[in-house]
């Protein structure tokens, strides 16, 4: 019987035959805290008074509250530096970037086992790696152990075929999706995107598609691991960490979703839920305080590149805070050359890190004000402000709203450019005829 990349990878990792339903121990390859998550799970590990770490990679991320805002988590900080520096598991100090961000970066290779006291671990699936986040305590016995329990999950295959419209993107893909479904639509399920668009999909855009998988309610969102992924960890120095990965033709699935790419437009999660979906076009007279532009959801380069051409000689309107976040400190570097668009257009760029995404420091919203964000989840106090209300959306949409200072529709920006071409060439064939 043929097998989903859930069974596929879960098989070999655990030595048996794992099938959806079933029960298996694994061996896990990385495991990964974070500093809201990181202090409660070394301290079971300290409970536990192992000699050492038996997980091949033990990653601890100081990434929530980077730079502290207060004693209590410098202090946490701390204790995790110290924790490291004890055991020899790696530290990502602050500045260097978001979990889910530095663990596609640097750790993760296809057909990993990887387990994140954080749910949105989930993100380096698209390395088709069986990666999930679990509760700090069992992330910490799977640290010390190297293995860890799983039901196999059942698998959602999600193909999609068609191209995607000017100024529509992988974002509203997956918002159409999790709007589709709902937010528990696929509670503890496999969701396994593929099809000729998400072949031809560039490796940031696929990153995009799982790290929400989660907000469906999945356990794991998971895509082949084809020539794209070779050519991103190629691009990343890490090319030997490639091999191919891909379902089997005959494997089955307890449901298949068919959407056409070319049928979506731009798409928004409205208050206080992500599968809350609306079209852009439809929330025209929505007004904005604050626009977020980031995150480990949309803060690839890929993204800020969007962004940065949409804002480009142009400024955001009055009232609106615009505040850009770099997923890691190599988009950091990789996106310098567009700061100067940044902050001419008015924005604020803040170092790497997941501040205002989770409502720590660095944008905490005022009462009443709403924030269209590009992070995954608009929860009420998600932010820091349970008064607050949070929109979510792709980085074109929240770019090209800041403009405006209410939601807009960026198809509008991308069929101005494509008319202002036509001028052109048409003048410019009219100038040859005269000459």
């Amino acid at each position: 019987m043929g097998k989903t990349l859930a069974e596929k990878i879960l098989s070999e990792k655990s030595g048996v035959d794992a099938q959806a339903g079933g029960i298996v121990i694994s061996n896990v390859d990385v495991a990964a805290f974070q500093d809201g998550t990181g202090p409660l799970g070394v301290r079971q590990i300290e409970k536990m008074k192992v000699d050492r770490l038996r997980v091949p990679k033990a990653i601890l991320f100081i990434d929530h509250a980077a730079p502290s805002p207060r004693k209590e988590l410098s202090n946490d900080h701390m204790f995790i530096r110290s924790f490291c520096a004890k055991t020899g598991a790696t530290l990502s100090d602050v500045g260097d970037g978001v979990i889910h961000q530095r663990l596609v970066e640097s750790f993760v290779k296809p057909g990993d086992v990887v387990i994140g006291a954080d749910s949105h671990t989930c993100t380096p699936g698209a390395l088709a790696a069986f990666s999930t986040g679990m509760g700090s305590t069992d992330v910490a016995v799977g640290m010390v152990m190297g293995k860890t329990w799983f039901k196999v999950p059942e698998t959602f295959r999600i193909n999609v075929h068609g191209k995607f419209p000017p100024g529509v993107f992988s974002k509203d893909l997956i918002l159409h999706l999790i709007g589709m479904i709902g937010a528990d639509g696929a509670t503890y399920k496999a969701l396994e995107f593929g099809g000729p668009t998400i072949d031809a999909m560039s490796m940031e855009s696929r990153f995009v598609l799982s790290n929400m998988a989660v907000e469906a309610g999945a356990k794991v969102g998971l895509i082949a691991s084809d020539n794209v992924t070779k050519a991103y960890l190629k691009s990343r120095g890490r090319v030997r960490d490639w091999r191919p990965i891909f379902p089997d033709p005959d494997a089955t699935y307890e449901r298949i979703v068919d959407i056409d790419a070319a049928q979506l437009e731009p798409t928004v999660s409205c208050p206080h839920t992500v599968d809350n979906t609306k079209k852009a076009r439809e929330l025209g007279s929505q007004k904005i305080h604050q626009v977020l532009i980031g995150t480990c959801t949309n803060g690839r380069p890929e993204d800020l590149k969007i962004a940065a051409r949409i804002l480009s000689g142009k400024h955001i309107a009055s009232g609106v805070r615009l505040i850009v976040c770099p997923a890691s400190r190599d988009v950091y570097l990789a996106t310098l050359n567009l700061q100067n668009v940044f902050v001419k257009a008015g924005a604020i760029i803040i170092g790497p890190g997941c501040g205002p995404c989770v409502g720590v420091h660095e944008g905490i919203l005022g009462d009443g004000e709403v924030c269209l964000s590009t992070a995954n989840r608009n929860f009420k106090g998600r932010m820091g402000n349970p008064d607050s209300f949070i929109y979510l959306a792709s980085p074109a949409t929240a770019a090209y709203s800041a403009l405006f200072g209410a939601i807009r529709d960026p198809r509008d920006f991308f069929k101005a450019k494509k008319t202002a071409k036509k001028a052109v060439k048409k003048i410019k064939k009219t100038s040859k005829r005269r000459k």
